[in-house]
């Protein structure tokens, strides 16, 4: 038997299912997510009550009513779904390897050594499955896959919703996924599946009998064979992601798409991009400012600069591009992004003579910056700010 390398673990509904464990009298009734309290906006989230009848991630508020007139809303409070993910992370790492959280919802654990056993593999799923529901919440209920390779595992978790528990292995591949269409699986795009289809390579089980040396070429990457070898059962580590960007956006909610609100929760966008960037040690070289109107319109512009850290300098910029975009007057805005991008950490960033910029080092302005991110880390809240701006609900759809 192959040895078993990763579990998988993925919350079921978590947001509905958090907050039904939060309030008891949503228990076992259709529960919607938003983070647009307003009758255009979506559902980010929704229980598996409210999956019965149709409703779903990204169906809209007034749809979600006609499927399901019983349905209740709530808003997102991301806040609280960060504190559960953390909780249930220090659970998982009590009784295995927790590997990685991948993301608010999903948890990567190692095994090895007696737990590479197929059999020992699933007894410790079942075993975080229980702990998961009886520490953390009784309507916390988790799917777990288990595989050679993260992406196995990963497909595995995906099979059997709510409350599954899957395997996969070259022991039961290509058989037990061949009902999935190409882009059921992760990691294959639109895109991906068009170059696929043009290689005569239809479904799983001609994906599966690929040769990774040829689905290097379909892919024009060397993540295509990364892929196929993993698909296939190889023990294929995941490589650190690079990163290339910051950046935020925002569906606005209808009080806020004047474009004079519009533009105060940009500014908050470019103040949040800027403080995650300076947290983690990079400066940006290109600002861009991107905006979505009615009937389809989209609006974009871009400026380079010398590597900087600095959110006054990038919400200078910011003003600047707001600018032409008013002085065009396109009227209402419905959703408003910032990114910052052509990253590279502040250590390698070179001296400039005329600035004055020491290399590898922040500036004055930088340096007053990351205090004034200390004194708001400090108090929870955002006691010292960059001008006026506007708070927007909800989550960041780009992070």
């Amino acid at each position: 038997m192959t040895p078993m390398r990763s579990l998988y673990i993925d919350m079921n509904s978590f947001f509905a299912s958090v907050e039904q464990q939060a309030d008891p009298s949503l228990r076992g009734k259709p529960v919607g997510i938003t983070a647009i309290s307003a009758e255009s906006g979506a559902c980010v989230a929704a229980s598996y009550e409210a999956k019965a009848f149709g409703v779903k991630t990204g169906t809209r508020v007034y749809d979600a009513r006609r499927l399901c007139p019983g349905i209740i809303f709530r808003p997102s409070r991301h806040r609280l779904y960060v504190r559960v993910n953390q909780k249930i992370a220090g659970v998982i790492d009590q009784i295995a390897e927790l590997q990685a959280v991948r993301s608010v919802d999903e948890f990567q654990v190692a095994l090895g050594g007696q737990t590479a056993e197929l059999s020992a593999a699933l007894d410790l799923g079942r075993r975080l499955k229980a702990a998961i529901r009886e520490q953390v919440g009784s309507e916390l209920r988790c799917s777990v896959g288990i595989g050679p390779n993260h992406l196995l595992a990963k497909i595995a978790g995906k099979l059997e919703k709510p409350d599954g528990l899957q395997w996969l292995a070259p022991e039961n591949m290509p058989d037990r996924i061949a009902h999935l269409s190409l882009d059921d699986l992760p990691g294959i795009s639109h895109g991906i599946k068009a170059r696929l289809q043009r290689a005569a390579v239809w479904g799983v089980a001609e994906l599966y009998a690929l040769d990774p040396r040829h689905a290097r070429q379909i892919w024009r990457s060397v993540e295509g064979e990364r892929f196929v070898r993993a698909l296939q059962g190889m023990d294929i580590p995941l490589l650190p992601t690079q990163r290339n960007g910051y950046g935020n956006s925002k569906v606005l909610a209808p009080q806020y798409r004047r474009p004079d609100a519009a533009r105060l929760v940009g500014r908050w966008l470019t103040e949040k991009a800027v403080e995650r960037m300076r947290r983690d040690g990079f400066c940006a070289r290109r600002f861009s400012l991107m905006i979505r109107l009615p009937e389809g319109r989209g609006w974009s512009r871009a400026k380079t600069l010398t590597p900087s850290q600095d959110s006054a300098i990038f919400l200078k910029l910011f003003e600047a591009e707001w600018a032409q975009f008013h002085h065009e007057r396109h009227g209402y805005v419905l959703s408003i992004g910032v990114h910052l991008g052509d990253v590279i950490p502040l250590s390698e960033r070179p001296g400039e003579l005329f600035l004055p910029l020491a290399p590898g080092e922040p500036n004055k302005r930088e340096k007053l910056a990351a205090t004034i991110d200390r004194i708001n880390r400090r108090f929870g809240q955002r006691v010292v700010s960059y001008g006026v701006h506007q708070d927007h609900p909800g989550f960041f759809e780009k992070g």
